[in-house]
């Protein structure tokens, strides 16, 4: 059977959802590589860096399930674009903070509006996915790696020329924030429309799913969480602490930079290639070896402790996340007795503790040690990832359609 042809707005709301991903990555992966320097102008050691960094989190867990009002409201496309712009300011505000209590109330605002053009711009994915009848969400993930690389190179480039943080973050918003609506205008028209059948009731809330789902679709949830925080936590470990790790190696601040770029380019090339590899070995396959690449990868890093392994490691634990966070979203939208969409913004919001928990964390351990010691939090993540990818499917849901 032929696939059916697909309608010119479909083909340009993949793109325009593509640039919202590109923006999404791009505008926070600008502010991290200045991190090292706002934690030296406010005078922070480790831990205290490590606990004012958690408001980006704290915020996207507060304003997290506001995402669900915030689309009803404005539609998936304007939810992701508005709280782009807000997400531009609060980065941008950050940035300038003359103490550690302005910084972290900005980083706060940032993190809930980030929060919502996540789930506002995968929910537009996943509808423009339905409408292509193929899986694409990988692709739109990958897209979003590229921003990330593309932000921590504009940082790179901005530190290396000696260009002010205000100066620099002001550029970078206003550029993304352009992008983002001109995006809009080419997203899919018309409200967003929950797909669940007539008659067929779902839960949809907290309540509801530990009343009416089977526990058995409970606990995959909850497996699936643990899996989207793995992927969490070892990105964190490259936006929070790379450069700062990298630093402590000897790396200059240009140098140093890369470390996130490297996780982040390899987990564009993972994603590139995630669908193709899920389709060939299934995602329960691909993310196993992934949890044995950042295992390894990161593993051997920090038993080195040098800096062009270390960028390595970084790199090997990004290609090894990759698809993690995309497959255990596709697989949550998808379980038995949840409303469409519900089991994406749990997974959605909760694996933001990750991001909460993580660099406290990491900053605690490393003022009780070193900073060396603590990244071994990575190595743990993927172990997890290993241990629990027995939830996914061993074949892709697309290929059963």
């Amino acid at each position: 059977m032929r696939p059916t042809p697909q309608p010119p707005s479909v083909g340009r709301a993949r793109a325009a959802v593509s640039a919202l991903f590109l923006t999404n990555g791009a505008l926070y992966a600008n502010i991290l590589p200045r991190y090292p320097e706002i934690k030296q102008a406010l005078g922070l050691d480790n831990a205290e860096y490590g606990f004012a960094v958690i408001a980006f989190p704290v915020g996207a867990i507060v304003a997290g399930l506001g995402a669900a009002w915030a689309i009803r409201r404005l539609g998936s496309a304007r939810a992701a674009v508005f709280s782009t712009i807000l997400t531009a300011l609060g980065v941008l505000a950050a940035g300038l903070a003359p103490n550690v209590w302005v910084f972290v109330g900005f980083l706060l605002v940032g993190g809930a509006c980030d929060a919502i053009t996540d789930v506002a711009q995968n929910a537009h994915g996943l509808r423009v996915q339905r409408a292509m009848g193929r899986s694409i969400l990988n692709s739109f993930h990958a897209v979003w790696s590229v921003g990330a690389v593309l932000g921590g190179a504009m940082a790179a480039g901005a530190i290396a020329v000696g260009l002010p943080i205000g100066v620099h973050l002001a550029i970078s918003g206003a550029i993304f924030c352009v992008v983002a609506l001109v995006a809009l205008r080419y997203c899919l028209p018309g409200p967003d429309r929950d797909p669940t059948p007539d008659g067929h009731a779902a839960a949809s809330s907290g309540a509801e799913i530990a009343r009416r789902v089977p526990a058995r679709v409970v606990l995959t949830l909850i497996a699936l969480v643990v899996i989207a925080m793995a992927g969490s936590v070892v990105e964190d470990a490259g936006f929070t602490w790379a450069a700062l790790y990298l630093t402590s190696l000897g790396a200059p601040g240009a140098i140093a930079a890369t470390g996130l770029i490297a996780l982040v380019g390899a987990q564009f090339v993972g994603r590139l290639v995630g669908d193709r590899l899920v389709d060939r070995f299934g995602q329960r396959a691909v993310a196993r070896a992934g949890g044995l690449l950042v295992v390894v990868g990161m593993g051997v890093a920090l038993a080195l402790g040098t800096v062009s392994g270390s960028i390595v490691g970084f790199a090997a634990a990004g290609l090894g996340i990759a698809t993690l966070v995309p497959a255990a979203m596709h697989a949550a939208d998808e379980l038995p007795g949840l409303r469409h969409g519900t089991g994406l913004t749990v997974v959605s919001w909760l694996m933001r503790l990750g991001f909460l928990a993580s660099p406290p964390a990491v900053g605690l351990i490393a003022n009780a040690t070193d900073l060396r010691t603590a990244l071994a939090i990575v190595p743990c993540a993927g172990l997890a990832v290993i241990v629990l990818a027995g939830v996914l499917d061993r074949r892709r849901e697309n290929a059963r359609r």
